[in-house]
């Protein structure tokens, strides 16, 4: 009995101990509501978008209280409208699945708020930070679909989210794609392409297993994705009909040109152009490659089409060969731009002077462009450039125009231009080469032409004055280099008689010794006087002849002259 007495009070505390933690676990819930104690509420609460999955995550406190579970509402910001979030009604779990929410736009903010409950029970809301879901997803695994040739592999892309997804709706055609590739046997080997949505990757090996994984990008926006599942495949054995390999594609005049290589003969080929927009759009295109005109069952490697065969843009080209043992695969695909293949000549211009500070340039097309169509098919633009001829600085002008005016130039100064078409609009900057360099000289200013009329009167007046110094000058050297053989008037009054002798030129006559008889001494006195002026005279004769430079023997003739004179006076 007492051991049952005892059993029955321990009962009876046990119960008793229960209601009091009952109702302390009932009291914390009260207070909680009431905003008194906040151990109950979640905490840590996240959001993670992933294209259009949307997920709720948050830690509780309340792990040891049992049968609690969690709710949250939703509202857009500014409308003060709370609805019940779909997928996170009275959840036991502390994460949850909203993805059903409907949602009329991904670009507007969003408020969320979650709390525990227990029964009647419940915590004050936890509100979450408001956001954007668009700015809050991530990229996904994009899945992908793989076929295998012989030297490559073609991929099939679906782009992340799914077809009527409101995440990615504007940006399906703006993602770009890029595989890792390695051989199953050698992961070390890998290999990094960017392709499109349907692609091909090349240059790989005949019946080798190789193992990809892609992953989706927004460019534009710095988003990067995750990376797909692994796929793996193994490639065909080698085809018994080799496709052909290094197209090209050149334009010559008004045509292009399209080659390949292909090792053997006796095979006839066909070419197809796909616009390259298509690439961008995902799923199968097949049907959108058209046959080139003039590349049909050719037997050669090479085919030649006109030029508006393409309309401007960006186009892919593809070769295929066939013989009696079938058809090859599709070569590889070659990108192909018609305005990178559009020829444009440079303009022809022409600089005349106007006035004495300004020259008019005209830019004209030259007879190579007037026979293509690159004038009707893409506006151009000129680029002109100007510069004096003397110095390096230039003046760059861009204008669609073809008639320029440079103004503010220097009078008399020769300035030089070139200049080149460009293509209106073209983000790869295609150009012709600078046409020939031109140059002219401006015209005279009126302060030019006041100095030009100021040097023509100074040259006349300079004229006569240049002339009288001239011949000052030449009688000097005339004078000093060329002086006269006739002696000064004083001295030839002596000897106009007898003609003078040069000195140089004189004669060997024997020397004979002259006597006379003198019968009048009044004679010799007359005679002695005489010889004494003959001294004299023959002093002063040889002076003049050495400052003359001639010689003259007038001793000898002197002596004759007396001898006759006393002669005659003697006969008498």
């Amino acid at each position: 009995m007492v051991q049952s007495v005892k059993r029955k009070q321990g009962w009876h505390l046990l119960q008793c101990l229960g209601k009091v933690f009952s109702w302390r676990a009932s009291l914390s819930w009260v207070l909680e509501g009431l905003g008194g104690e906040a151990n109950l509420k979640p905490e840590n609460v996240e959001i993670h978008i992933i294209d259009d999955n949307f997920f709720l995550k948050w830690n509780s406190s309340s792990e040891s209280v049992r049968n609690v579970t969690f709710s949250a509402d939703y509202q857009i910001l500014g409308t003060d409208n709370w609805k019940k979030l779909p997928g996170c009604q009275n959840t036991t779990s502390t994460n949850c699945n909203f993805s059903s929410v409907e949602l009329k736009n991904v670009f507007e903010k969003i408020e969320l708020r979650i709390r525990a409950e227990e029964g009647n029970n419940t915590s004050i809301w936890y509100e979450v930070e408001p956001f954007v879901p668009f700015l809050e997803a991530q990229i996904g695994p994009p899945d992908v679909h793989l076929e295998a040739e012989d030297k490559a592999i073609i991929l099939s892309i679906s782009p992340p989210g799914t077809e009527d997804s409101i995440m990615w709706a504007t940006d399906r055609l703006n993602f770009r794609y890029s595989v890792v590739i390695w051989k199953n046997s050698s992961s070390l080997e890998e290999r990094t392409e960017t392709v499109f949505p349907e692609d091909k990757i090349y240059k790989l090996s005949p019946e080798i297993t190789y193992c990809l994984k892609v992953k989706a990008e927004l460019p534009l926006q710095s988003r990067v994705g995750y990376y797909s599942p692994v796929y793996c495949i193994n490639t065909t054995e080698r085809h018994n009909v080799p496709s052909p390999e290094n197209i090209q594609i050149n334009a010559d005049n008004q045509v292009f040109v399209l080659k390949w290589d292909y090792p053997y003969e006796n095979t006839t080929f066909r070419a197809q152009w796909l616009r390259a927009f298509f690439k961008k759009i995902p799923g199968k295109h097949s049907g959108k490659w058209k046959q080139i005109l003039n590349c049909e069952n050719v037997t050669t490697t090479r085919c030649v089409f006109p030029r508006n065969a393409f309309p401007s843009g960006i186009y892919y080209v593809r070769v295929q060969a066939s013989n009696g043992n079938g058809t090859s695969f599709w070569s590889e695909e070659k990108k192909f731009y018609i305005e990178m293949k559009t020829v444009i000549f440079p303009p022809v211009i022409s600089l005349k002077s106007i006035t004495d500070d300004s020259l008019h340039v005209s830019v004209g097309a030259s007879e190579e462009s007037e026979n293509t169509s690159v004038n009707q098919l893409y506006p151009l633009i000129y680029e002109v450039i100007f510069w004096e001829n003397t110095s390096n600085a230039e003046r760059k002008v861009l204008e669609k125009r073809t008639e320029f005016t440079f103004l503010d130039l220097k009078p008399l100064t020769v300035y030089c231009v070139k200049a080149r078409a460009l293509i209106e609009n073209d983000r790869r900057n295609k150009s012709s080469s600078f046409s020939d360099t031109v140059c002219e000289k401006t015209k005279p200013g009126d302060t030019s032409k006041t100095w030009l009329k100021a040097g023509i009167c100074t040259a006349l007046f300079s004229i006569p004055v240049v002339i009288y110094v001239v011949r000052l000058f030449l009688r000097c050297v005339n004078y000093v280099f060329f002086p006269s053989s006739k002696p000064p008037s004083s001295v030839d009054e002596y000897f106009s008689d007898q003609p003078l002798k040069n000195l140089l030129l004189s004669t060997s006559e024997e020397q004979t010794e002259r006597c006379f008889i003198i019968e009048n001494a009044s004679i010799i006195t007359e005679i002695e006087e005489t010889n004494e002026i003959d001294e004299v005279h023959k002093k002063y004769n040889s002076q003049t002849s050495q400052d003359s430079g001639n010689y003259s023997n007038e001793d000898e003739n002197s002596g004759s002259k007396i001898s006759e004179e006393f002669l005659q006076q003697d006969s008498v």
